[in-house]
């Protein structure tokens, strides 16, 4: 940043310990250091606002470029499925897949079905007899 030797460095401090005098200096310093931290930290603050700004401006002018090209699906669209059939048939299924489910949610009107026969435990399949597995 600045191009200060050690020489330069050994001036300054003797030149402030003459005119401060060795009871302020420390006092001074902190303030002084106090200073440069908070410039610091404007100049941090400063860099990051650049940045955004800079990161907003590429992002509008990304925004523009794109809708210049004009409408992507349109596009996509119209390379992979230019005679519209593809969009036929899935709108014929999706059709077909509604009906069938209107037809399933429909309530039956056949006549309900009868009890269960006797033998039949509502519906459980026939236990086998263990006396017929004895002697079989």
């Amino acid at each position: 940043m600045f191009d200060i030797g050690w020489q330069e460095l050994f001036l300054i401090a003797v030149v402030a310990l003459i005119v401060i005098g060795p009871k302020d200096l420390p006092r001074v310093m902190r303030t002084v250091m106090r200073g440069v931290r908070k410039a610091r930290e404007m100049a941090r603050d400063l860099q990051g606002g650049l940045d955004e700004l800079a990161r907003e401006a590429d992002l509008d002018d990304l925004k523009k470029e794109l809708e210049s090209t004009g409408d992507v699906a349109k596009q996509i669209e119209a390379t992979v499925d230019p005679a519209g059939e593809l969009d036929r048939t899935v709108q014929k299924q999706l059709s077909d897949a509604a009906e069938d489910l209107k037809e399933s949610t429909a309530p039956d009107k056949s006549p309900t079905p009868s009890a269960p026969a006797a033998g039949d435990a509502g519906g459980t399949p026939p236990q086998p007899d263990p006396a017929r597995k004895a002697t079989g």
